[in-house]
């Protein structure tokens, strides 16, 4: 009987990747926690965001500017932080990232300013569209990437977008029902109401500050090494010797740039570039096309993010903040569990195959979205949508680590969440001027035609690509190179001891310290190894030249 209880235990902890998260360790679990607890504060503003606005009297096409700019301000922290985050340590930029969170939702719990409340999304960190911008998830996945195995990273990064789904369901229903309760008390104004969830806003930063305090160094960027292992070689009398030897490899420097153009653009175009050639040409010609897919479908997604789409029903059917608090709960709890399947479901079909197959039902409900004329129905769509839209990141997180080189990840993975927030930067405003001329139902058309584009293309590019192939290799050899560098190596000492076997008695060695030189043999000289029994005076392996 306890056997029958434990049994299917066992199989969901293996095959759902709870195991995979435990192999992690500490650094996994705390990473994943903190990413919770952010998307459950961006759950509650997610909800309210435009609403809040609409509440403070400020037209659609304003709403539309605000989250545009928004978004720019995302691009220009998120990018800067990520490009610079292995040089000065990865979790002091995510400490700082969660105290601008703090500040921002202090702000907006006290002030009502439109240009005070644009001024602190713009410099500090809000989530307007309900998903993780800023500098947190790019760094995240590249500590996670860096954690894990190619076997077990899948499962540990879909529970990295699964856990954090879950907060998002909490953090809306949380938010629908306070909205109900406070604003059914006659000493609160629907403003009121509003400013009190920025103040969980500001506490769920504060714990995400504290998480952060909590990670060990293992999350840092690990120096690379190159180790020439042992490699035995029999001499006469069957003795060894053990050559063993280190060598770092020294990160490429950031060549600085002479300072003799005042103009400032210029100069964060070419550290930006200098900071892009950094990525090896392999690397770039794979993510190119990535980049260009990702900027298609993110620009869809910042056309009607769930800010938006929770606005366009409020005003379109008019319901209780309580209801469409219990239609976006619902929405992110689908979410969440859809995205728990993800881990399993790409080792069986493969990475390509299931962000497309499941993508490609969730884009088709949002160009459907806005044409329903009940409530339920169009609600239904959106649960289609929130329910199937989260299975693609884990899986594209994944594939982006086993394209990419570790200690390129970062970088990588910074300007992807640049070039997606760049892409969904123009959305909102466009949004916005639909929504101001009675036409805001093209907005949901134009993305779901967008996002249909982003999952053919992105099966069309890479759905035959091999993966993993920079990580098939030894454990300790940080590139390629540097593999057939100690393969070469081990031939020509091979080759030398062979060579040593069936020479004749060597010259004497002269005392000291001897230098290894291997020169052209002129004529009909050719080089031959010293027996490893025979040593220099410090005990190093000579090599000496003999004429034959």
């Amino acid at each position: 009987m306890f056997e029958r209880i434990i049994k299917p235990l066992k199989w969901f902890y293996h095959e759902f990747g709870i195991a995979a998260i435990h192999e992690t360790g500490r650094d996994g679990y705390l990473i994943i926690l903190a990413r919770t607890c952010r998307m459950f504060a961006y759950g509650t503003n997610a909800l309210i965001l435009a609403i809040f606005f609409s509440a403070l009297g400020i037209s659609d096409h304003q709403i539309g500017l605000f989250m545009t700019l928004t978004l720019f301000g995302d691009v220009v922290l998120g990018t800067f932080l990520t490009l610079i985050a292995d040089r000065i340590g990865r979790r002091k930029v995510l400490a700082g990232g969660s105290v601008l969170m703090v500040l921002s939702g202090i702000i907006f719990a006290v002030f009502e300013n439109f240009w005070i409340l644009l001024l602190a999304a713009i410099v500090g960190v809000i989530s307007i569209t309900g998903g993780d911008f800023g500098p947190f998830r790019s760094i995240e996945e590249s500590i996670l990437s860096q954690l894990t195995t190619p076997k077990t990273r899948a499962d540990v990064l879909a529970w990295h977008v699964t856990t954090a789904l879950f907060g998002s369901s909490l953090g809306s229903e949380l938010s629908g029902r306070t909205l109900r309760f406070l604003q059914s008390k006659d000493d609160w104004s629907e403003v009121q109401s509003y400013h009190a969830l920025f103040w969980i806003y500001a506490v769920m930063g504060l714990v995400n500050f504290g998480l952060v305090l909590l990670l060990t160094d293992a999350c840092e960027l690990q120096p690379s090494k190159e180790t020439y292992t042992q490699l035995p070689q029999d001499d006469h009398n069957g003795s060894n010797v053990n050559i063993e030897e280190e060598s770092s490899v020294e990160a490429p420097q950031l060549v600085l740039l002479p300072q003799e153009s005042g103009n400032w653009i210029m100069k964060i175009f070419r550290w930006f570039s200098s900071r892009l050639a950094q990525i090896s040409a392999p690397t770039r010609s794979v993510m190119y096309k990535l980049w260009f897919l990702l900027a298609v479908d993110s620009l869809s997604d910042g056309m009607v993010p769930y800010s938006l789409t929770n606005y366009f029903m409020d005003e379109k059917f008019h319901p209780l903040k309580s209801t469409l608090g219990d239609i976006t709960s619902v929405s992110y709890f689908l979410g969440a569990i859809s995205a728990s399947f993800a881990g399993p479901l790409a080792r069986k079909i493969g990475l390509i195959n299931t962000m497309v197959f499941s993508h490609t039902p969730s884009s088709a409900a949002v160009l459907l979205f806005p044409f329903p004329s009940s409530l339920w129905l169009t609600a239904g769509l959106l649960l289609i949508r929130a329910g199937l839209n989260n299975m693609d990141q884990a899986p594209r997180a994944a594939f982006i680590a086993a394209v990419v080189l570790p200690e390129e990840r970062t970088a990588v993975m910074g300007i992807t969440a640049t070039v997606r927030t760049l892409a969904a930067m123009t959305g909102p405003s466009v949004t916005g001027f639909l929504a101001s001329s009675d036409r805001f139902w093209i907005a949901f058309v134009v993305a779901g035609c967008c996002r249909l584009s982003y999952d053919f293309g992105l099966y069309a590019m890479f759905v035959n690509m091999k993966l993993h192939e920079h990580e098939r290799k030894p454990a300790d050899l940080p590139n390629r190179q540097s593999a057939r560098r100690v393969a070469d190596e081990e031939m020509e000492l091979q080759s030398l001891a062979d060579t040593d076997s069936g020479s004749e008695e060597l010259e004497p060695e002269k005392p000291g310290r001897n230098t290894a030189s291997l020169g052209i043999p002129a004529g009909n000289q050719r080089l031959r190894s010293r027996s490893p029994r025979r040593l220099g005076g410090d005990g190093e392996l000579s090599l000496s030249e003999e004429r034959s």
